[in-house]
């Protein structure tokens, strides 16, 4: 593929993500305050935008096997920690954005613990086997992901083990 076409393919891979994402998160606005057709709307488009941003990704190549596609997200959570968020955080910290420091505090424990799951899975899936998984508990608070038990209160931010979703 030619860098013109695959820098632009993956530009509309980050956009049209970004519009899944963003519509998810509208539809359960519209939710809450009682407007399910809304909600719906907005749900079926991000479906639609998820298939754009599917089918962009195929053509770049991005999609391989489960040991190929668990090493992509290693390398992804990986940098997160390492590089991005701390980075990140420095700069809120220093600007003194103390929502925007914890939001990315958050996200840059959660994503430890998602790199970590990752490792592992992808020993199972190198030789070709699913991964023993045990019930997988997110705290929507926070993204503080735990197999098994939740805990009676987020390590992270301190929400309840009720408002924790179940996987």
């Amino acid at each position: 593929m030619r860098p013109m076409t695959q820098e632009n393919l993956r530009a509309a891979f980050a956009g049209e993500s970004q519009a899944h994402m963003r519509y998810l998160i509208f539809a359960d606005q519209a939710e809450k305050e009682g407007k399910r057709n809304l909600a719906r709307l907005f749900r079926a488009i991000a479906y639609a935008e998820r298939v754009h941003a599917t089918n962009h990704l195929r053509e770049l190549g991005g999609i391989g096997d489960s040991p190929s596609n668990l090493q992509e997200a290693i390398d992804g959570e990986t940098f997160e920690v390492e590089e991005m968020y701390p980075a990140y955080d420095a700069v809120a910290k220093l600007q003194g954005e103390s929502g925007a420091a914890r939001s990315i505090r958050y996200a840059l424990e959660a994503e430890k613990i998602h790199a970590g799951m990752y490792e592992g899975a992808k020993a199972e899936a190198e030789i070709g086997k699913d991964v023993e998984l045990g019930t997988v508990y997110i705290c929507p608070i926070c993204g503080y992901t735990v197999e098994g038990d939740a805990p009676d209160v987020c390590p992270v931010c301190g929400a309840p083990r009720d408002r924790f979703k179940e996987f």
